[in-house]
C-alpha cells in the first residue's frame, strides 16, 4: 500500500456530493501541482475553504489520478486566491465575493492579519464604511471565538458547516457539551445523524457498552422507526434492533432502556392503548414521550368532541340541497344534479358532529365540500378550512371561494414560543372546520389541531384512504375509520364527466389492481406510456420530454407546470440524479452558490425538506429561488406570491425540485405529471405509491418505462399497517 501523505489547496469547486455519508469529489487548487481531484468523506465542505487532507494517490480506471482522503481539516488560506475565496465562501458575513476581491487587491497576503489585527483599515477599501466594518469586526471576533471548537470538531471528522451550527447552539460551552455527551449532537443538531455523533463518542473514547450509548441508540432506534411511519415498537424488537445497531449485547440495552423509561423520556403501553404494567412489560409498546402523549391526546379528544353537543340547526336538507344545485347552475349552461350517493353524503355531514369523507378522484368530493360550506355558511355558522399544505389550501380556496390555510398557519404557530397560539385555552373562532387531504395529517399535528377545536364545532375530515399516508407517525385517517367510532362516507362513483379522462379512470384502475389503459405516444387524450426498458433510455426520453416535446405540444412551462415523480432518492432514476440533469437542461446559466454540495442557481425551482416555523415555510413548499445577496448571506426564495430570505446556513433545508419523490409530492396537484419507472425501483413499486402519482396530475400524466415495473407496482398489494395503537384507544 502507498504511504499516506498530505497535501493542501483551496476547493476550486464541488464535483459531487453525497448528503448520506458524506461522499465527495472536489477540485482542489494545490500550489505546485495545480487543480488536484480528491474524493473522501468531506461532508458540506464549501468552495474557498482551504484544507488539509490525509490520504494517498490512488489511480481511478475511469477518472484517472485522484487524492483519496482518509481525514481533513479546514486550514488558514495562504495564496491571494485562497483567501479571496474564503472569504466570500460566506463564512465572514458582510463580505461577499466583489468585496473579498477588493480587500485582497488591497492587502494581499496580509488580509487576515489586517482583518484581525487592524480591522479599522478596512475603510482604505471603496465599499468597507464604519457601519460594515463594525459588522465584520462583530462577525471576526466570533469567528475567532469558535476557532478552537472548529479545530477541535474537525479532529473528530465534524466539518466546518456542522461546526458553525454547533458553536451557534452551545456558544462557549460547545467542546464541554461534546465531552460530555456527544450523542446530544444527534438530537439537538439539524443533519447531524446518531452514526456521526457515535464516530466523535468512540473517537472520545466512550465505550461501546456504556449506558450513554444504549440510551442513544435505543432513542435514535425509535426516531428511525418515527421516520417509517411508526409510532412506537415493541420492546422485543426495540432490543433487537438497537443491539444490532451498536453491536452490543442485550443485556447492555435493558437498563438503559428502563432507565429512560423512568425518567419520563420514553413510555411504555400495553397493547391494549393503556400503561403497561410493569413499565417493563415483555411485550410493551415502547413510544417517545412525545408521540404517546399526541397519540392518547387524539384519542381522548375525539371522544370527547363526540360527547359534547353541536350546535342545533333546524335544515330541510331537500330544500337546501336543491337550493346549493339551483345557485351552482348557470342559466344558460347545464344543471348540477347531485347523485344520490352524493346527497346522502350531503345529509350525514349537516347532521353529525364529526366525519370522514373519503374517496377518489372524480367521485364528487370537491363538489360535496362545496355544498356543506355553501350551505351551513347560508345558515350562519362560522366556516374554516385548512389543509396540510399550502398547494392543497390554495386548491380549496379556489373550489369553495373560502379563504383556505394551511394547518400550521390556521393554529398560528409562534416562533418565539415554539409552539401554537390556537389550542384547548385559545381555540379557533369556528362552528364548522373542514380539513383537506386528511391522510396526510400525521399524530402530531393531528393532536395539536384537535386541541384548538372548540367543544360544540363541527369537524370534517376529507381525504383519499387510497393514497399513500402521512409521511410523519401514524396513519390517522386510516384508524379513524377502522375505530369505526366516527362516522364515515365513502364516496366510490366516479361521474361521467371524469370518465372522460384516462387519468382518472386509470387512477381507478391501479387502485382496485388492474393495469392501466396505456395510450402510445402518438395517440390522444391525457395521459401516455413511452416504454423503456433500460435506465438509460429512460433518463433521456424523460429529458427530451420536458425539454422539447411537452411544451411544444402542450405548452406547458417546463421549470413551473411539469413535475416529474420519481419513487425514489438515490440511483439513475432517483430525485437526486434526475435533479442534477434537469437544472442542466432548463437553468444552465443562472447566478448560483454551492451549499451541502449542491449547487443552487437564480431562477431554479426548489423545495422545503423539513418544517421551520421561523420562516413559516414546510415541508413539500415548493419555490423559486428569486435572488442571493452574497454579501448578507441571504438567500431571496419565492413562495406562491411570498418572498421569504433564507440565511445561507438554512439552505440545506432547500432542495431541488424539478424532480421529487411521489412520497414528497402528497397533497399537491400538477399541470404535468412525468413518472419514470423502471425495476431497480422494486423495494417501491407499490400500488397506492403509483395511484398517488397519478392522481397528482391535472391535464396530463406520461409514465415513462418498463412496463414490467408498473405490472409490479399494480400487483402489489402495500401494507398499509403501520405500528400504532390509536383504533385501539378509540375502541375504549
Amino acid at each position: 500500500m502507498k504511504p499516506e501523505t498530505t497535501i493542501e489547496g483551496a476547493i476550486e469547486r464541488i464535483v459531487y456530493a453525497n448528503q448520506e455519508n458524506g461522499w465527495s469529489v472536489v477540485r482542489l487548487l494545490v500550489r505546485g501541482r495545480g487543480e488536484v481531484t480528491a474524493v473522501g468523506n468531506l461532508l458540506s465542505v464549501q468552495p474557498g475553504e482551504s484544507l488539509r487532507l490525509t490520504g494517498r494517490w490512488i489511480k481511478d480506471r475511469k477518472f484517472g489520478k485522484q487524492f483519496k482522503a482518509d481525514s481533513y481539516m479546514t486550514v488558514k488560506p495562504e495564496t491571494f486566491i485562497g483567501i479571496e475565496k474564503y472569504l466570500a465562501s460566506g463564512l465572514v458575513p458582510g463580505i461577499g465575493k466583489e468585496l473579498a476581491r477588493r480587500l485582497v487587491q488591497h492587502f494581499g497576503l496580509d488580509t487576515l492579519d489586517v482583518i484581525d489585527r487592524q480591522p479599522d483599515r478596512m475603510t482604505e477599501v471603496e465599499g468597507f464604511g464604519r457601519v460594515r466594518v463594525k459588522r465584520i469586526k462583530a462577525a471576526w471576533k466570533e469567528q475567532r471565538e469558535i476557532r478552537d471548537v472548529m479545530v477541535f470538531l474537525q479532529s473528530y471528522g465534524v466539518s466546518t458547516a456542522f461546526a458553525i451550527k454547533i458553536y451557534k447552539l452551545y456558544r462557549g460551552e460547545a467542546i464541554a457539551v461534546v465531552r460530555e455527551n456527544p450523542f446530544r449532537l444527534a438530537r439537538e443538531i439539524r443533519g447531524i445523524g446518531f452514526q456521526s455523533a457515535d464516530r466523535i463518542a468512540r473517537a472520545l473514547g466512550i465505550d461501546a457498552d456504556s449506558p450513554q450509548r444504549a440510551a442513544a441508540g435505543i432513542i435514535h432506534t425509535l426516531r428511525q422507526a418515527a421516520d417509517k411511519g411508526n409510532v412506537y415498537v415493541s420492546r422485543p424488537q426495540l432490543m433487537v434492533e438497537t443491539s444490532e445497531l451498536l453491536e452490543v449485547d442485550g443485556e447492555v440495552i435493558a437498563p438503559a432502556l428502563d432507565g429512560l423509561i423512568s425518567e419520563g423520556e420514553l413510555t411504555a403501553v400495553a397493547m391494549d392503548g393503556t400503561l403497561a404494567e410493569p413499565p417493563n412489560a415483555p411485550q410493551a409498546a415502547i413510544f417517545l414521550k412525545a408521540l404517546e402523549v399526541a397519540e392518547r391526546g387524539v384519542a381522548t379528544l375525539f371522544r370527547a368532541l363526540t360527547a359534547q353537543q353541536m350546535l342545533s340547526l333546524e335544515i330541510d336538507i331537500g330544500r337546501a340541497i336543491q337550493w346549493f344545485e339551483d345557485s351552482q347552475s348557470t342559466p344558460n349552461g347545464p344543471r348540477l344534479e347531485l347523485a344520490t350517493q352524493q346527497r346522502r353524503a350531503l345529509q350525514q355531514a349537516i347532521s353529525h358532529k364529526i366525519m370522514v369523507l373519503t374517496g377518489g378522484p372524480g367521485t364528487g368530493k370537491t363538489t360535496l365540500v362545496k355544498g356543506i360550506v355553501s350551505i351551513l355558511t347560508m345558515k350562519g355558522l362560522r366556516v374554516q378550512l385548512a389543509a396540510p399544505t399550502g398547494r392543497a389550501a390554495k386548491r380549496l380556496s379556489e373550489a369553495t371561494g373560502i379563504e383556505a390555510k394551511t394547518v400550521h398557519r390556521l393554529l398560528e404557530f409562534n416562533p418565539q414560543l415554539r409552539g401554537f397560539s390556537r389550542d384547548a385555552d385559545n381555540p379557533l373562532t369556528t362552528d364548522l372546520l373542514i380539513i383537506d387531504e386528511a391522510s396526510m395529517m400525521d399524530i402530531t399535528l393531528t393532536y395539536n389541531l384537535l386541541k384548538a377545536v372548540p367543544q360544540k364545532s363541527r369537524l370534517i375530515l376529507v381525504g383519499d384512504i387510497d393514497q399513500l399516508p402521512s409521511i410523519g407517525p401514524g396513519r390517522v385517517l386510516a384508524d379513524l375509520i377502522d375505530s369505526s367510532a366516527i362516522e364515515v362516507v365513502r364516496l366510490d362513483e366516479i361521474f361521467r364527466q371524469a370518465l372522460d379522462s384516462l387519468i382518472i379512470t386509470n387512477a381507478h384502475r391501479v387502485r382496485i389492481g388492474v393495469m392501466p389503459t396505456l395510450r402510445p405516444p402518438d395517440d390522444e387524450g391525457d395521459f401516455f406510456f413511452f416504454e423503456r426498458d433500460e435506465p438509460e433510455a429512460i433518463l433521456a426520453t424523460v429529458k427530451r420530454l420536458i425539454g422539447q416535446r411537452i411544451p411544444r405540444s402542450f405548452g406547458f412551462d417546463p421549470t413551473r407546470e411539469i413535475q416529474v415523480l420519481t419513487p425514489m432518492q438515490r440511483g439513475l432514476l432517483g430525485a437526486a440524479n434526475l435533479n442534477a440533469e434537469l437544472q442542466t437542461l432548463l437553468n444552465p446559466d443562472g447566478d448560483g452558490i454551492t451549499r451541502s454540495g449542491q449547487l443552487l442557481r437564480t431562477g431554479d425551482r426548489v423545495m422545503q425538506v423539513r418544517n421551520n416555523y421561523d420562516l413559516e415555510v414546510f415541508n413539500g413548499d415548493i419555490g423559486q429561488i428569486h435572488s442571493f445577496d452574497t454579501e448578507n448571506e441571504v438567500a431571496r426564495i419565492t413562495f406562491d406570491d411570498r418572498e421569504v430570505n433564507y440565511d445561507f446556513l438554512e439552505l440545506d433545508e432547500l432542495t431541488l425540485a424539478y424532480a421529487c419523490s411521489i412520497h414528497k409530492s402528497q397533497g399537491s396537484e400538477y399541470p404535468c405529471v412525468v413518472i419514470p419507472l423502471h425495476t431497480q425501483h422494486f423495494t417501491l413499486l407499490q400500488r397506492n405509491l403509483i395511484y398517488t402519482a397519478l392522481t397528482r396530475g391535472r391535464r396530463l400524466v406520461i409514465i415513462v418505462g418498463s412496463r414490467r415495473a408498473l405490472e409490479i407496482a399494480v400487483e402489489s398489494q402495500p401494507s398499509t399497517q403501520r405500528s400504532t395503537l390509536l383504533t385501539e384507544r378509540l375502541r375504549a
